[in-house]
């Protein structure tokens, strides 16, 4: 899909966060008729400073993290945000394509992986010679992580992968419903494997109906065939592999196969955070941390970017 860029701001404000000063802009990016409305914020007395865009995870989350329609109310992208503006990074992030109504028909009609890359790209070419910035860094969470790597270009100075699987979707898919039920698991490895040699499922399991629907397939044709590991191997700028020890979704083994296949990649596993990147001290307030704001947002994970991004 040829990416056309129309980047405007509709809205300008400016507020204050400790000493520095945070402009605030919203800006609708076009990638040709897919609106990607998002909101870009920096500190407003810096000459240049350095600019992150950063990439969701599946589903619908929103710029700020949020997912309404599934309870995910907890801002894990906007606290990042507000964080990494505090030292002196610009932040910019944007609604996810199938969060905006507006989109939907043609999503209806077409809506596959290598879409989320062009919608990256049309961020990165909106920034590219704003003279603001002084570089950019891709931060990509969960499947994002494989949307940004794709997503570098000429452009791209730097690379996080957050919470990254490190193996193809379809294995990391077939391991995490194993884990719940290894007849479920079996299925999903055949429906799998049907796909990859048939781009079809005939007959789908009613118990996994809800990945392997039908307009869901040609969406995970296309994101099957990439292999994390393989993609990362192909990056030559600077690259940060961070992942939770209290992650239930991306392992830590998922980090340690990126940072094998990039042995120049800064690794860094953090205690006690989880996927949402909140710090939570017992495993049973895990699925409590993705419907409530009363956990903290990792400090160190803070520190840790800072540090790479500014470096």
């Amino acid at each position: 899909m040829k990416t056309i860029l129309l980047s405007f701001a509709f809205c300008f404000s400016l507020f204050v966060l400790g000493q520095n000063q945070i402009a605030s802009e919203e800006k609708l990016l076009m990638n040709d008729s897919i609106q990607l409305p998002g909101t870009l914020t920096y500190t407003s007395e810096l000459k240049t400073q350095p600019l992150v865009i950063f990439v969701q995870g599946s589903g619908n989350p929103d710029r700020n993290g949020n997912q309404p329609a599934m309870g995910v109310n907890i801002n894990y992208i906007k606290l990042l945000r507000d964080k990494l503006n505090k030292n002196g990074i610009a932040f910019y992030s944007y609604d996810k394509r199938n969060v905006t109504k507006e989109n939907m028909p043609y999503l209806l009609k077409s809506f596959v992986f290598d879409d989320l890359v062009t919608d990256v790209t049309t961020a990165i070419d909106a920034f590219k010679n704003d003279e603001r910035f002084s570089y950019i860094t891709l931060i990509g969470h969960s499947q994002g992580s494989l949307v940004a790597m794709l997503a570098v270009n000429e452009n791209v100075d730097k690379f996080v992968s957050l919470a990254g699987l490190g193996e193809p979707v379809d294995l990391a898919l077939t391991r995490q419903i194993t884990a719940q039920s290894a007849q479920l698991g079996e299925k999903t490895k055949a429906h799998f494997k049907e796909l990859k040699e048939t781009g079809e499922i005939k007959n789908v399991d009613p118990l996994l109906i809800s990945i392997f629907a039908k307009q869901n397939l040609p969406f995970f044709k296309n994101y099957i065939k990439y292999n994390p590991a393989e993609v990362i191997k192909t990056l030559t700028i600077p690259a940060l592999v961070i992942n939770g020890k209290k992650d239930i979704q991306v392992l830590v083994n998922d980090a340690n196969l990126l940072h094998a296949a990039k042995p120049d990649s800064e690794l860094v596993i953090i205690d006690k955070m989880n996927h949402v990147l909140k710090i939570i001290e017992k495993d049973s307030d895990n699925l409590a941390s993705y419907t409530s704001p009363n956990f903290p947002l990792s400090e160190e994970l803070v520190t840790v970017i800072s540090n790479f991004v500014k470096q």
